[in-house]
Formats: structure tokens, sequence, C-alpha cells
């Protein structure tokens, strides 16, 4: 079977199911795992594809994804061409589980697909149930900023950690955050995950010298914590990662309030 992956979560799932031998063609973002995707034909940047190079690789499947504004060219594109598709849309957190049971089913992989369901499953049923969850910003982008809304998977993934969303109910996938609103909300501790940026050059300067943000208590109290985007952005196997982050911020601001 020949697959050509498009997203950088849909690579990840592939690879975590054991189907690392059937890709022949991933788009330009996707850099996990270093060792698989760094020798594989390139299909374009991952707002752009390009259908010819797509193609030209002969694939059986396409695995593309709509979990991004603009996507949705993508798909339109690959419809035209008349090549078999499969599409990853997920919200919430079962989303990602049917999504690596569908792609894990198309590869043979069922096995695989369980193993990462129960863990996922097991983590939601062990959420936290009280009342002293502690507010977040999960940010996506720094300025403006950019942070998820109702529609994503994150705001599970802050239950599960003993936080929360403040702007969970904002019915999008994404919302733009004003001082004013990260003031109101009383966020405790701001989480930089800017997509497009690796970690290590996330700066929390960046959002602590942000006009209007200075009264906010997680600036008052520098509680500013970089969390990879590939841990908390990308729907796959690696949100088991960001929950296990996401914890060790909660508790290290919990730890600092004492």
């Amino acid at each position: 079977m020949r697959i050509v992956s498009h997203t950088c979560s849909n690579t990840e799932i592939i690879c975590a199911l054991g189907g690392t031998d059937y890709l022949v063609g991933v788009d330009d973002h996707s850099d996990f795992p270093v060792e698989v995707v760094r020798s594989l034909p390139r299909i374009g940047p991952d707002l752009d594809i390009d259908i010819d190079r797509i193609i030209q690789l002969k694939p059986d499947w396409v695995i593309t994804s709509l979990t991004v504004p603009g996507h949705e060219r993508c798909l339109e594109k690959i419809q035209s061409a008349g090549l078999n598709y499969l599409v990853t849309q997920p919200v919430c957190i079962e989303d990602v589980i049917q999504d690596i049971q569908n792609i894990a089913e198309l590869i043979g992989q069922t096995t695989r697909a369980e193993h990462y369901a129960e863990a996922f499953r097991s983590r939601l049923a062990s959420c936290p149930k009280n009342h002293d969850a502690i507010p977040l910003l999960v940010e996506w982008w720094p300025k403006p900023v950019i942070g998820p809304g109702q529609r994503s998977w994150v705001n599970e993934m802050l239950q599960c950690a003993g936080g929360y969303n403040p702007f969970a109910d904002c019915p999008k996938e994404s919302v733009e955050v004003t001082a004013d609103q990260a003031l109101e909300a009383g966020l405790q501790g701001i989480v930089m995950s800017w997509c497009g940026v690796s970690e290590d050059k996330y700066r929390p300067h960046i959002v602590s010298r942000r006009e209007g943000w200075s009264n906010v208590p997680a600036v008052v109290n520098q509680q500013i914590y970089p969390i990879s985007e590939a841990c908390l952005g990308r729907p796959g196997p690696r949100l088991l990662q960001g929950i296990d982050r996401l914890t060790s911020v909660v508790n290290q601001i919990k730890q600092a309030a004492v």
C-alpha cells in the first residue's frame, strides 16, 4: 500500500501505528519521527499542497485533514484529482481516538490502535472531579493572542491535568483573547504553545510585556510555561505527553501558591 500523509498529526498517527513502510510522501511540515520523515518526498506546505506531486507518487490513499482553516482547499484538490482519501477532523479526544482507529483499520493495525484508545480513555476517566481547577490559557499564537475555544480537544486535556479553559464557552475552534478577558478570567497560568515555532524559541517576556496584561495573575506571578505545539496542537498519540506536561504545569502553579 502507498500512502501520502497530509498534516503532521496524520503522519505521526501512521508511524505510531507501525505504518511507516506505507508512507511515500508527507507535507512539508511533518517533522516527526525525524528518522522516518527526513528521507520522504515532500508534497508542499500544510495549506498549499502540490497535487501534481501527489499524483506522481501514485498513492493508494491520501490521508488528509480539516483541522485548520484552509485545509478544505487541499481536500478539494485531492477530490478533484480523483484520489482515494481519508479525512480526519477531530474536535474532542474521542474524535482523536476514532481517527486513530480509522487509520489503523486502513493499514491493518487495529491492535495498536486499541492500545492508544485504552490509554486516552483511561486518562479521561481519571480526570479530577473537584472545584480547585486552575484557569489556564493555552496560546496557539502570541499576537494577537489566540487560544482554544469550545471545539478543541485541549479542553479535555486541561481537565485531565487539573485545569480548565475559561474560554471554552466560545462555540469555535479558537478564540482571540484580549487583555480584559484575560484579567476577568483570572488566569493563573499561561502555556505558550505557538504553532510553527519550536519550543526552544518560546519567550516568556513576549507574554509578560504585553500591553494591558501586567495585572493578569499568571503574569504577576510569572507562571508562564512552554509546551511544544507538537504535544498539544497535533491530534494524535503525543497528546498523551501533552496531558502529562499540562499536569506538571498545574502542579507547579499549585505549589507556588502554597
